[in-house]
């Protein structure tokens, strides 16, 4: 998708729609259950396939869910939907900010400032828990973004159910803060790295909106 298409400046919650990336997970699931439903009148095999297909579908439609959004102000935002799970001063003096996201959550992640992305690397790993600390080595795709900061680090990482991560954009692409960069199929772990003397705003258990819940403070 154009980038000028993806620009969240231009949200003005206008509905949901359905994340890119679902595809082979959603259509399926749609599938079936709606085929057991226009059996079920003369099959009793369908009947029964119908009902936990169409809460399965119903599942997969509310996780796939790619809400708009009124993007907030502020020179760090969130990238994703979920809860600050710890907060961690780093060794080079940037602070990492490691938020959880439950199967609850929208999974659709989003710049946490305008720039440009100077690297989008797959890293392979396991698949442990996204709330577990082993979870750093879990599998993952670490971003870099070139802006008015400097150089911002981000991490997607799978958890134990989330085996896929979906980035929406290459290496190069200038990005709006609040854009649509990527999607984590089902439960995982968003880190974002502040440079040093960027205090943080958040606080570690307090739930946090991509694209509206500002991380740093003036």
């Amino acid at each position: 998708m154009p980038h000028s298409q993806t620009s969240a400046h231009r949200d003005r919650l206008k509905g949901v729609r359905i994340a890119r990336g679902a595809s082979p997970w959603l259509l399926p699931t749609v599938a079936t259950a709606a085929l057991s439903l226009a059996r079920s009148r003369k099959s009793s095999r369908a009947k029964a396939i119908a009902v936990p297909a169409t809460a399965l579908a119903a599942g997969m439609l509310w996780f796939f869910r790619d809400p708009e959004r009124e993007i907030a102000q502020g020179r760090v935002i969130s990238p994703a939907d979920g809860v600050v799970q710890s907060i961690m001063p780093w060794k080079d003096g940037r602070t990492r900010v490691a938020i959880f996201m439950s199967p609850l959550n929208v999974h659709v992640n989003r710049a946490p400032l305008a720039g440009t992305v100077t690297s989008v690397e797959h890293v392979p790993g396991g698949f442990v828990p996204a709330f577990n600390k082993e979870s750093e080595n879990n599998e993952r795709v670490v971003w870099h973004f070139d802006t008015e900061l400097g150089d911002i680090e981000m991490v997607q990482i799978a958890g134990a159910v989330a085996r896929r991560i979906v980035p929406y954009i290459p290496q190069g692409t200038k990005v709006e803060q609040g854009d649509r960069i990527g999607l984590i199929r089902f439960g995982s772990r968003v880190d974002i790295y502040l440079p040093e003397g960027v205090e943080v705003a958040v606080e570690v258990g307090q739930p946090t909106t991509a694209g509206v819940t500002r991380i740093d403070r003036d």
